[in-house]
């Protein structure tokens, strides 16, 4: 064999080896979809989940599919004493899902791990003052997003935003948004999955939408979005998802363009469920 038949073994070799591991990941994640849904974990969703009730049946079985690889693949680990059960784990998993419906399950493969703590967790960060000074400030938060594919989460505040669908305010789907944002490093609220030829509309209502934000909120007005959301961008998208998947009629009549930017985004008209 000539230097030029080895280099092409070699190159379909090396082909070969790069596509065996996301060949052989399809083909678990198909598995894993194809098994029955478990009826517990039905019973789950229908008491404690009212979202699972608006949704078309279609999204509804799509959402367990997603489910099923969610929980084969994210390890759920409980923090401060904390015994994870079945319907913790599926009440987590539903509502993180909501943002892969009609997407790839991919978009979550930079999620390593969940801690859930019971309540509101407490931590340590740096914060400068007026004329520099830095300090350490104790803060309780409900959940919380790393780079490094973590997500952790208050338990009190899963089971609070999923008992009421329809106040704009969950931590799951405001975490899970977080690492979508943080697929391809720091969070900037323009997610790396956003297409080339979407991005300059995106960035433009965005901003748009988030300089009006900050105003509203320096003139003390009531708003459809949090306060939080001032924080930056990224927060301004966490908290912009939140209520598009919970508000979603509100949103697109007081933020039209917002809403269709989300809407093109998670890839699903909400206003169509009802």
């Amino acid at each position: 064999m000539g230097s030029a038949g080895l280099l092409l073994v070699l190159t379909l070799l090396a082909l070969g080896w790069l596509l065996r591991e996301p060949l052989a990941q399809a083909w678990r994640r198909r598995r894993l979809a194809q098994q029955p849904f478990p009826a517990a974990w039905r019973a789950v969703l229908r008491q404690h989940w009212p979202y699972f009730r608006r949704m078309p049946a279609d999204l509804q079985l799509q959402l367990k599919k997603r489910m099923q690889v969610f929980l084969a693949e994210k390890p759920i680990i409980g923090c401060g004493g904390l015994e994870v059960t079945d319907e913790m784990r599926v009440l987590i998993a539903a509502q993180a899902c909501l943002l892969l419906l009609n997407r790839s399950q991919s978009r979550f493969d930079g999620v390593r791990q969940i801690l859930l703590y019971p309540g509101a967790f407490w931590v340590q960060r740096p914060v400068t003052q007026d004329g520099g000074v830095q300090h350490e400030q104790r803060r309780a938060l409900s959940g919380e997003s790393w780079v490094q594919g973590q997500v952790i989460l208050s338990w009190d505040d899963v089971l609070r935003g999923a008992a009421d669908a329809g106040d704009g305010q969950n931590v799951v789907i405001h975490e899970f948004a977080h690492q979508l944002d943080q697929a391809k490093g720091a969070a900037t609220g323009l997610p790396a999955d956003i297409s080339r030829w979407q991005r300059a509309r995106w960035a433009a209502v965005m901003s748009g939408e988030y300089a009006a934000h900050q105003q509203r909120a320096a003139a003390g007005q009531v708003s459809l979005l949090s306060d939080y959301a001032v924080t930056d961008p990224a927060e301004f998208f966490a908290v912009a998802s939140e209520v598009f998947f919970e508000q979603a009629e509100a949103l697109s009549q007081q933020h039209p363009a917002l809403y269709e930017q989300l809407s093109r985004y998670y890839r699903l008209n909400l206003l169509s469920w009802s």
